[in-house]
């Protein structure tokens, strides 16, 4: 992006529009550019609080009459200083775009600055561009700090800190890899916050460190209202069966890391999991952000949805701009057939707006190239638009089954364990017998409700317990038969088993 900018303003370019929240990072850059031989212009910036300043001269008092927007418009067209040669950024000036004057009074800076070797460029951490100026502005996305750049400031803290006989600094290759892999996404100035704020908390700069890292991305993210994120407090030991499916996410496990790129393996795109209700699709969600050490993030699709036209559409591609700035991450979207299954119907139901929206995220999955990997859980298969199960979408299609007589005994030991009771008190194949056709969800409420039978009475928890609430309880095996067995015969030639039977 840097050498882009730096080739508009060499071909004199007259306006840029610049989207970024690191003001000082920003113009360091656009320094760099106007220093370079080849251009040797005077970088100025300005705001409305301070009004124009020389870059190189930031303590230098400035004229108080060029604070307004009006004023320093017009003093640009008619400034001759260092022959013409010159660059101004005027910092958060979109607010003045809505006025018509100022609107004009930039046109006609564009038309002057043609003929000239000034650039105008606005930086603002939101884009507002008016109608009347959408032909005479370029506009770029200012990205975030690359990995070399997250580095190089790393070396800058860790540098200081070293200083410091008290502070304790444990990062071997491995871990600062993961430390800069958590940072990306985050402004130079948020990674020097949360690692400031480490060195508060834990005296060191470790692999402790990654987790306070991240929460400063959660802060980001819950700021959007449309993601949400999800703690990695689950992880594989949580889920009883499903082993082809553990097996191939364990095979991704380093698939994020920069050996995985030297070796010439892509990055995973994502996953489906179909299956019945309660089976462990959204468990498995929450224990690959653990397995992988990322955050997870989960878009509600009801969120993207608004009222006011044309907002559905931004709302779907700010959560995507969102995941990718705090990528590599997981983006977990749970029952999608439930947010998408109108798209088919929607230029009659809703003008069009759930088909735009669906084919923005189509096309996202199809061609991003930010290491975010997608998780999309579906119940019911039949709601889902063909176009999203099109091989290049997701890496794999599972599906998850109703657990085995193995996995059912795995899934009360589990669940048992979890509610500090010993499963050798316990007849775990008996109740496994007890409990053909149950999910895993099934189960855990048999015993939890079993529990609540042993506590009213005073005494502890027996295998009767448990069987007779299970004996008591319909699943939904036999109340959803039919379509259960119609999931499953879409599954024979369209999935891989989760269970690999």
């Amino acid at each position: 992006m840097l050498k882009e900018l730096e080739v508009h303003i060499q071909a004199r370019y007259p306006l840029i529009y610049l989207v970024s929240w690191e003001e000082d990072r920003v113009i360091r850059e656009v320094q760099k550019i106007c220093d370079d031989e080849n251009h040797k212009k005077r970088l100025y910036i300005w705001t409305e609080t301070q009004g124009l300043q020389l870059a190189a001269l930031p303590d230098k008092p400035s004229d108080p009459s060029l604070s307004d927007p009006l004023n320093i418009l017009d003093h640009i067209i008619k400034s001759k200083e260092n022959g013409g040669k010159q660059v101004y950024i005027l910092l958060d000036f979109h607010p003045f775009l809505s006025n018509h004057t100022i609107i004009r009074k930039a046109r006609d800076l564009g038309k002057v600055l043609r003929k000239s070797e000034k650039t105008v460029i606005f930086l603002s951490p939101k884009l507002v561009l008016p109608d009347e100026l959408a032909k005479e502005v370029v506009v770029f996305d200012f990205d975030f700090p690359s990995l070399e750049e997250l580095s190089e400031a790393l070396d800058s803290i860790l540098e200081k800190l070293r200083k410091n006989p008290k502070i304790t600094i444990k990062l071997n290759p491995a871990s600062r890899e993961r430390l800069l892999k958590a940072s990306q996404g985050l402004t130079i100035l948020e990674m020097e916050d949360a690692i400031a704020k480490a060195v508060v908390a834990n005296r060191a700069i470790d692999e402790s460190t990654i987790p306070i890292i991240l929460s400063e991305k959660k802060q980001i993210i819950r700021k959007s209202g449309i993601l949400e994120y999800y703690p990695a407090e689950e992880t594989f030991d949580e889920i009883g069966g499903l082993k082809t499916l553990k097996r191939w996410l364990s095979k991704r496990d380093k698939a994020f890391t920069e050996e995985a790129r030297h070796f010439g393996v892509p990055v995973p795109k994502g996953l489906m999991l179909v299956g019945i209700q309660g089976c462990g699709k959204s468990l498995c969600a929450k224990a690959v952000a653990s397995q992988w050490r990322l955050p997870l993030l989960r878009l509600d699709v009801g969120k993207v949805f608004s009222g006011l036209v044309g907002s559905s559409e931004e709302n779907i591609r700010k959560a995507i701009k969102i995941a990718e700035s705090v990528a590599p991450c997981l983006l977990w979207i749970d029952e999608i057939e439930k947010g998408l299954s109108g798209a088919a119907s929607s230029n009659f139901s809703d003008a069009g707006t759930a088909a735009r929206v669906f084919a923005t995220f189509t096309t996202w999955l199809q061609e991003k190239t930010k290491p975010v990997f997608v998780i999309s859980t579906a119940n019911d298969i039949s709601l889902l638009p063909p176009e999203i199960m099109r091989k290049g979408r997701f890496d794999e299609i599972f599906f998850v089954d109703l657990p085995t007589l193995e996995e059912r005994i795995e899934i009360f030991r589990i669940h048992l364990l979890k509610r500090k009771r010993s499963p050798k008190e316990f007849d775990l194949e008996l109740l496994a017998q007890y409990a053909d056709g149950f999910s895993g969800a099934e189960i855990e409420q048999a015993i939890i409700s079993a529990l609540y039978d042993a506590f009213e009475e005073e005494r502890p928890l027996k295998t009767d317990d448990i069987v007779r609430n299970l004996k008591e309880t319909v699943p939904l095996s036999r109340t959803m038969a039919e379509r259960i067995s119609g999931l499953r015969h879409w599954a024979e030639s369209r999935a891989r088993y989760a269970s690999g039977e």
